[in-house]
């Protein structure tokens, strides 16, 4: 069993995995053969003996039963390689496709891209299964087709280049401010006034790489522009439609929040909590309930045009909302009517 108290033999986290609720009781050792190829069982209870497998950050035995919500963390002496992928066969919504492009309606809860304590089950570990010789841009490797991204807890619409081609097209297009996209979220209050443009840098928090900021120094941070209108009002809460002209790292967000305005149901910045409406404990068990509801913060990237890299046409595709977006809308469409 490794010492895990000696400074010298750090741990690098290169999988982790969190339990389905609905998962069985079942061995560890046979739960983790299902989850990583290419690895034998052997070698997993070997490492499960060593130390390099832990479960709720405590050391198990390869006969220990995972549970519905257990965090499995599968650790090396050497830190993961940012350019290895791992193919796994995750379902894809396609959209569209032909020989360049690949457009996807990606859901909530799904990262984009391997990067650290999200080593699997990303877009691109199932864009790795689905398709081979993937281009990649220079700079980007381990990130196969991928020409911009979308947070982990927005749903909506992506475009992957097939092609060489239909990279370097792409990957201009975004350079060029020249891709349409618009973007439905719910925000809290009505923005006043309800149409407009939010013309304001942004950048990483000093305090939070994690968090990007609205800053009113021009010389600090990176132009970021974002188009809005309020598409219905409902009462406490509205639903916007947005449009990018930038596209910076959570723009929609960041710039929602600076407005005074923050997504429904968005931890990171602010909107997890009533900002709007009623003290009574009937409104509050109302609105838990709404973000019980959402799998992530109420963005969904909706539509998305672009020139086709082959033919020169302009193509455009759209996304409709995901259930759980549909479901909190008309539980407040009702509670606008009814109360």
């Amino acid at each position: 069993m490794i010492n895990q108290e000696e400074e010298d033999d750090e741990l690098y986290e290169h999988h982790r995995i969190v339990v389905d609720s609905g998962q069985t009781a079942l061995r560890i050792d046979k739960f983790l053969f299902d989850k990583l190829p290419n690895v034998t069982r052997n070698k997993i209870q070997q490492g499960i003996n060593d130390g390099f497998v832990t479960v709720n950050d405590a050391g198990v035995k390869p006969n220990y039963k995972v549970r519905p919500g257990d965090i499995i963390s599968v650790l090396f002496p050497e830190p993961p390689r940012e350019d290895e992928v791992i193919p796994e066969d995750i379902p894809l919504n396609v959209v569209f496709e032909d020989e360049d492009i690949l457009v996807v309606n990606k859901p909530a809860g799904m990262v984009v891209h391997p990067a650290y304590q999200n080593w699997t089950g990303t877009l691109v570990n199932a864009l790795v299964f689905h398709f081979q010789k993937l281009p990649e841009m220079e700079g980007n490797a381990g990130r196969p087709g991928l020409v911009h991204r979308i947070d982990k807890d927005t749903s909506g619409l992506l475009v992957i280049a097939k092609s060489e081609r239909a990279m370097n097209s792409l990957a201009k297009q975004f350079y060029d401010h020249s891709i349409e996209r618009t973007y439905l979220a719910l925000v809290w209050d009505i923005p006043e006034p309800e149409s407009g443009t939010i013309d304001v840098n942004l950048g990483r928090s000093p305090k939070d790489r994690r968090i990007t900021m609205a800053f009113d120094d021009e010389t600090i941070g990176r132009r970021a522009v974002t188009h809005y209108e309020v598409v219905e009002k409902l009462r406490y809460v509205s639903l916007v439609r947005c449009k990018l002209e930038t596209g910076r790292t959570h723009q929609i967000r960041a710039h929602m929040k600076y407005i005074g305005h923050p997504l429904f149901n968005d931890p990171t910045y602010g909107g997890d909590k009533i900002l709007k409406g009623t003290v009574f404990s009937k409104y509050r068990s109302f609105v838990d309930n709404c973000f019980k509801c959402l799998k992530g913060q109420a963005l969904h990237a909706a539509t998305l045009g672009f020139i086709h890299p082959r033919t020169g046409e302009k193509v455009f595709f759209e996304a409709p909302l995901p259930e759980d977006f549909v479901e909190v809308l008309e539980r407040w469409r009702n509670y606008v009517q009814y109360t």
